[in-house]
């Protein structure tokens, strides 16, 4: 017998007289008031059968009472499944096109992170290491930002919104609890406040439904902007049992990398479930191999090998005694961006006519990396553009920044056979030129002091080992008063050399 938590939401009174008195009480909810509605679409099935419920709803309504816009986000963090990501995007398309022609106040937005926070910006530009449950700082750059900056808009326009969101209580126990907590908060029926967005309620039509209730729904109601269900039923099964990854507003959203709509690179779980199925259950989809490949090289457990043993900032973090060790080093980074582009190369040449121009990085991307590269790190040999050229086969657009160097790459690569036994101190004269050029062309001077000491400050031990002595030195000098809270004491800091991104992120 199954428990009263997994009974149909249908079983009263069935499927068409459940979802008619639902449909009503959309109407009756979007004209009560003049309050506009931002409806959460990511392309799966508890988004879709959300939408399509509003959509049924409005055309339902008189076209005098179809009075307040209501906005259609989904939120596309540039390394998105690349099958789910062009199925939303080709949903998104025939919506506006069908909202248009049947004149609903529905405006369909892709949205995306900013430049500087995308997630290869991040982690080849900036040298991020790849995101763990101690450091995730993709969620609120690449999804949570977004969202929230579209729906903090919509509120400072009109003083208030109402998110529509696909959640149902029957996802797990800790989405339930949540639900239900807010739930008890409600100061209007069916309308939840959202705690990280003031002024922003709630409305979850199909929180009560159960998976099977969804796809019932979805099996049995025609797509009204265009798109097969049943085409939706079949990228389900094409993938692995996990659920959708819903529209992310807050941090207690979980992980989303093994199901069927998670980031290609999540690093959150043992192994995209998801991208594997797809490969072993479809032939179409072997391209998809390089993406798995990669994916799979990129979730190193261990990979102090391949990071600083300095903060972002440059200075040596201490803890038992051992360095917490920073961002990806150069050769690291620059591996990364090969093998990245080697994949995207091979997936144009071997992939299917709908992939040929597959884009897994930016133009835009490529040219905030080099100039992060350039400019932040003083890697002036500027090595983005050869790189991309010998992997492609085809010229770099970029900018031409030959003329804003202080040293040629010949130069630089004899710079560095001088320096062979001491890489520190290669890095300290690259970077002593890099400031030496920026200020000498600057009529004022203000901050040259500081760019210099904080080169030395960087670079001026003789190595790693020197490094960290000096660090072990200078804790023993300083008393625990001085200290204040010891941080390194914290027991999280034992799990995971990262320690915070307080630590880690120096840059801010």
């Amino acid at each position: 017998m199954k428990n009263q938590k997994e009974l149909s939401a249908f079983k009263d009174v069935g499927l068409k007289a459940t979802v008619d008195l639902l449909l009503k009480e959309i109407q009756i909810l979007y004209t009560s008031d003049s309050i506009p509605w931002v409806v959460g679409y990511s392309g799966g099935k508890d988004s879709t059968a959300v939408l399509q419920l509003v959509w049924m709803a409005t055309q339902g309504l008189e076209p005098e009472k179809r009075l307040k816009p209501i906005y259609v986000i989904s939120t596309d963090t540039m390394v998105e499944n690349p099958v789910v990501a062009a199925w939303v995007e080709n949903s998104l398309r025939r919506m506006e096109k069908a909202a248009l022609e049947e004149k609903l106040p529905i405006r369909p937005n892709r949205l995306t992170p900013s430049l500087q926070d995308t997630f290869w910006v991040n982690l080849i530009g900036k040298g991020y290491p790849a995101p763990r449950h101690k450091f995730r700082w993709c969620t609120d750059r690449m999804k949570i930002n977004p969202s929230n900056s579209f729906i903090t808009n919509v509120v400072r326009e009109n003083g208030e919104a109402i998110l529509v969101l696909g959640t149902r209580k029957k996802e797990s126990q800790a989405r339930g609890k949540r639900m239900l907590e807010l739930e008890a908060k409600r100061i209007r029926e069916r309308l939840s406040p959202n705690g990280r967005l003031p002024n922003c309620f709630v409305f979850s039509p199909v929180e009560e439904w159960t998976n099977d209730d969804v796809w019932l729904f979805l099996m049995q109601n025609k797509n009204p902007w265009g798109y097969d269900n049943k085409d939706l039923l079949t990228m389900y099964q094409g993938a692995s049992p996990d659920g959708e990854c819903p529209l992310v507003v807050d941090s207690t959203t979980p992980s989303c990398g093994d199901s069927r709509f998670g980031c290609w690179v999540c690093t959150m779980v043992d192994k995209d479930k998801s991208m594997s199925a797809m490969i072993q259950n479809d032939e179409e989809k072997q391209w998809m191999r390089p993406l798995m490949a990669f994916r799979d090289q990129l979730d190193i457990k261990d990979d102090r090998k391949h990071r600083d043993f300095r903060r972002m900032n440059g200075q040596v973090q201490l803890f038992h005694d051992e360095p917490i060790h920073g961002p990806y080093v150069q050769d690291r980074r620059q591996s990364l961006l090969t093998e990245l582009l080697q994949a995207q190369e091979w997936i144009r040449k071997n992939g299917p006519a709908t992939v040929r121009e597959i884009e897994l990085i930016s133009p835009g991307e490529l040219e905030e990396i080099r100039r992060i590269w350039v400019s932040d790190k003083h890697e002036i040999e500027d090595v983005l553009p050869k790189l991309y050229e010998e992997v492609t086969g085809r010229s770099y657009e970029g900018a031409n920044l030959d003329d804003a160097l202080p040293l040629g790459a010949k130069e630089v690569e004899e710079l560095k056979e001088l320096c062979t036994d001491d890489p520190l101190h290669f890095e300290l004269v690259r970077e002593l030129l890099d400031v030496e050029r920026k200020y000498k062309v600057n009529q004022r001077r203000a901050g040259l002091t500081d760019a210099i000491e904080s080169a030395f400050k960087r670079s001026y031990y003789d190595n790693r080992d020197d490094a960290v002595e000096w660090a072990r030195r200078k804790k023993q000098e300083i008393q625990p008063s001085e200290l204040g809270t010891d941080l390194t004491s914290e027991p999280e800091l034992a799990q995971s050399d990262l320690a915070t991104a307080l630590y880690f992120e120096g840059e801010k």
